[in-house]
């Protein structure tokens, strides 16, 4: 029976890193214990996070400038991809997702190598913020509508690729497209036939002292006008709008449904 300890050594942790000087260490170093291949993407830090990782059984890579998420994530695929992995996990540095849920990637990921995992936080964790939660929700229905099939959670970093995604993807990842990647990759891996599937991740506050690198406004109209030119090279895409619709109108008449029986908590 294959173990999981040898299944993680299979995959790689990719972790993008800007500035995370007061978390950056203890994510790779939890991370490391959950997988025995890791690699911190330093994208251009201005402050200690690369001496932060000092010692620690990882593979550091720095970027001589800063080249966005994109670019870091890009950087440590490629690494892993040239090291023979089958799948790409990526979290963020600030501390906000749990290394130790990757087991819970690595066992999905086994019984379905091709699905393309999102790790989805419950609605109640993703409204810390008014304005951000809007941007996300907004975000979803974009990415979905595009994709043509529901995908909950579109904004979330926590995530598994299969390296077949990796091998037939290429986008642009320049800076300009930070947090526009990570959206793209979700449109395109669904119209090549990947199958989007979630796992349910619990997420805490940042740890660090540093603002997200996520802009609500700009990110999202840089998000908004990626789709909406996706949408327009497939004629608006009629059917995605209405897969996405029809689950909308499920999914309420259920929360309905429970309302009326007491069974909603």
């Amino acid at each position: 029976m294959t173990k999981p300890r040898d299944i993680a050594r299979s995959y790689w942790v990719v972790i993008p890193a800007y500035n995370e000087a007061e978390t950056v260490r203890d994510v790779a170093m939890r991370a490391r214990q959950q997988c025995a291949n890791v690699v911190v993407v330093d994208d251009g830090s201005t402050d200690s996070t690369l001496r932060t990782l000092a010692g620690l059984d990882v593979t550091v890579l720095r970027n001589d400038e800063n080249f966005g998420k994109a670019g870091s994530l890009s950087r440590g695929f490629d690494h892993a991809l040239a090291h023979g992995t089958v799948g790409v996990i990526t979290l963020d540095g600030d501390g906000q997702h749990a290394p130790e849920e990757i087991p819970m990637f690595l066992k999905k990921s086994l019984g379905d190598p091709s699905a393309f995992l999102i790790g989805t936080r419950r609605r109640d964790q993703r409204k810390t913020s008014f304005w951000r939660y809007g941007a996300n929700r907004v975000a979803d229905f974009w990415i979905s509508w595009a994709a043509g099939t529901p995908i909950e959670d579109t904004q979330s970093g926590f995530r598994l690729y299969p390296d077949g995604l990796l091998r037939a993807i290429d986008l642009n990842h320049d800076r300009s497209r930070s947090f526009v990647f990570e959206s793209e990759i979700l449109i395109e891996a669904v119209r090549q036939g990947f199958v989007c599937r979630s796992i349910p991740i619990t997420v805490g506050p940042r740890s660090g002292p540093r603002p997200s690198h996520f802009h609500p406004l700009i990110d999202i109209v840089r998000i908004t006008r990626m789709v909406a030119w996706k949408l327009l090279q497939r004629g608006m895409c009629p059917l995605g709008l209405y897969h996405i619709l029809r689950k909308s109108f499920d999914s309420r008449s259920t929360d309905n449904v429970a309302h009326r029986h007491g069974t909603m908590k």
